[in-house]
């Protein structure tokens, strides 16, 4: 897995997901998103870095699939005014810079793939 973490890959080993197959699937697809994402562990789980920040975490916690995107650990001094346009209609935001990203299962990562990377790699960059 080009730029992966053998960090997150031993954590991987240890989870017990019940969608483990679609976590590690779309391990594989952000990083193939741009080469400037990198992993991390985060909030014991993988976590995507874009210039040395976090911008999107697993939830592990959560019996589906879900991705928490973020601007970072703290919340940024222009929280405010941040306006990010999610045209995928994937994203429930739970504050004004945060979002959350939620999949049933392997066949519904697959079926938005194209849509989640997309704003994966426009999220990245807000």
């Amino acid at each position: 897995m080009a730029s992966g973490s053998e960090k997150v890959d031993q954590l991987m080993a240890t989870v017990t997901h019940p969608h483990k197959d679609a976590v590690e699937y779309l391990r594989t697809a952000i990083l193939a998103a741009d080469p400037e994402i990198t992993e991390q562990v985060k909030w014991n789980a993988p976590s995507f870095c874009y210039e040395g920040t976090d911008r999107v975490t697993f939830q592990l916690k959560s019996p589906e699939v879900q991705l928490i995107l973020h601007r970072g650990a703290k919340v940024r001094d222009d929280a405010d005014t941040f306006s990010f346009h999610d045209d995928t209609g994937l994203m429930r935001w739970r504050s004004a810079d945060r979002a959350l990203v939620t999949f049933a299962d392997l066949g519904d990562v697959k079926a938005h793939q194209e849509a989640f990377i997309a704003l994966v790699q426009r999220w990245v960059k807000a």
